[in-house]
């Protein structure tokens, strides 16, 4: 197991580390490193770098933050459920988070509490919120509801909490409306370190939780009652699994708008890759996760360039078709 989990990490940080690295370079405006790097260039007069520093690299940073957020989550979700489908998406947890951070723009909520915007605040919230109904619905699955079921509820409850979303934007005006459906799309160009800092911090304690569950999750993947007979508190795992991802999706969210599908698509591939182990899944679905929505907002950036698409509508056209085959192909 070191062995392997030393050649997952090797391969799939180094893939993220290439990808990462070589993004920042790519887009509608052409730049040199080497006058990146240009000390002898005042940073005011540096075109080269003020493109590289100022717009890209934290927009590369974001990306990265994202989609492990998102990844992380749907590997819990789905290991969870047993449900290959389960992610943050259809659990009504994307759904929390974003209307929790449309309040926000939509109240002009502006102001800050211990130095961080009331937009993620209020999407960690939102996400909680989500969270304590799926949480409920987890507690009636244990009465004898299946994981279809809570599945289910998710999407009925993401289908009621997009319903608030959209009838905030009919109370809106055209500005702010307008404003919305910008971040309903995804947008990684946060502009500044503020945002990204203040989403490392509810990310680093789901990472926390989540280090204490691929044991876990692999026993619950075969069953409660197998779970149980190994000494595995299952009420307490599912707890601290679904606070986990919530926060990892509310820091995503908030980041970056409604992303969709990275929850699903990225867990099914790193497990075709390194098998059903979460002591491989959950790192590899983090550094992969990272980079696939890189890879993917970098397509959005230079694909109709000098027009970027939103990352979430490229993810949503990589991912329709992929649920659709995870339908059929569980059928």
């Amino acid at each position: 197991m070191r062995r392997r989990l030393a050649a997952t990490l090797l391969g799939f940080g180094t893939l993220t580390l290439v990808v990462c690295l070589m993004a920042p370079l790519a887009g509608s405006t052409s730049i040199h490193l080497s006058k990146v790097f240009d000390r002898s260039i005042p940073f005011a007069d540096n075109v080269d770098a003020q493109v590289f520093f100022v717009a890209r690299l934290p927009r590369v940073v974001a990306a990265a933050i994202v989609g492990s957020g998102l990844a992380l989550s749907g590997v819990v979700f789905q290991a969870l459920l047993r449900n290959p489908l389960a992610s943050p998406d259809t659990l009504g947890v994307s759904a929390g988070a974003t209307l929790g951070a449309m309040l926000a723009l939509t109240l002009h909520a502006d102001f800050t509490l211990l130095g961080i915007s009331v937009v993620p605040l209020t999407s960690f919230a939102g996400a909680l919120g989500a969270l304590a109904i799926v949480f409920a619905l987890s507690l009636a699955r244990r009465r004898g509801t299946s994981s279809t079921v809570l599945l289910l509820g998710g999407i009925a409850v993401a289908a009621l909490l997009n319903a608030a979303g959209r009838f905030l934007q009919y109370l809106s005006d055209v500005t702010d409306t307008f404003r919305t459906v910008q971040w309903l799309m995804g947008s990684l160009d946060v502009g500044s370190s503020a945002p990204i800092l203040a989403s490392l911090v509810p990310l680093a304690i789901a990472c926390i939780g989540f280090a204490t569950l691929p044991r876990v999750l692999d026993l619950i993947s075969l069953g409660e009652e197998a779970a149980e007979a190994r000494g595995i508190d299952v009420m307490r795992a599912e707890r601290i699994a679904l606070v986990s991802a919530s926060l990892s999706t509310g820091a995503a969210v908030s980041l970056g708008g409604p992303v969709l599908f990275v929850g699903i698509i990225v867990p099914h591939i790193v497990r075709r890759l390194v098998g059903s182990d979460h002591r491989l899944v959950l790192p590899a679905s983090a550094l992969f996760g990272a980079s696939f929505l890189v890879v993917c907002d970098l397509v959005g950036r230079t694909i109709v360039a000098p027009v970027e698409m939103p990352v979430g509508i490229v993810t949503a056209i990589l991912g329709g078709p992929f649920f659709l085959w995870l339908l059929f192909r569980r059928r």
